[in-house]
């Protein structure tokens, strides 16, 4: 066998292995997501808890953007945030630019319950980086920023 067949098989190999970590990497994140959302209310589908997430990341916005930017139906949209309001997670206002469109941002609650669920996520993922060292950390998150498409590196 050739050296550069050996070469494209093991990089077949290690491109293989990396895919089943990542899929393990998302499948893991996936399953925290659901139980974070299911601590946060468990009466609520996950697709709410997301639309709790994005609010508490971005604030504030209009139906329409909030489709956009989660990936979902206005239909479903609407009915989620109707859900949301409800239990008193959300509200909506007036537009103050423009007095005609509506604005959904979170509640005090709202706000509250989001910060003790993605604490409560965050402390899974400190364990698992709590013995790492900082160069370890450093490297880790420098690959994932190459990986994400990100070029700028910081040290």
């Amino acid at each position: 066998m050739e050296y550069e067949d050996i070469q494209s098989n093991r990089r077949e190999l290690l491109e293989r292995a990396l895919g089943e970590q990542l899929n393990a990497l998302l499948s893991a994140s996936h399953a925290l997501n659901v139980t974070t959302s299911a601590r946060f209310d468990s009466s609520l589908q996950p697709a709410a808890f997301h639309i709790v997430r994005w609010l508490y990341a971005y604030g504030p916005t209009s139906a329409a953007t909030l489709a956009e930017s989660t990936a979902m139906d206005r239909s479903s949209i609407s009915r989620l945030i109707k859900q949301l309001e409800t239990l008193g997670y959300v509200k909506k206002e007036v537009a103050p630019e423009d007095r005609r469109g509506i604005v959904i941002s979170l509640t005090e609650t709202g706000q509250q319950k989001i910060i003790r669920a993605l604490e409560e996520k965050g402390s899974v993922f400190f364990e698992r980086i709590a013995t790492w060292s900082d160069a370890e950390l450093n490297d880790f998150m420098q690959m994932l920023r190459h990986f994400n498409g990100f070029t700028h590196t910081t040290s």
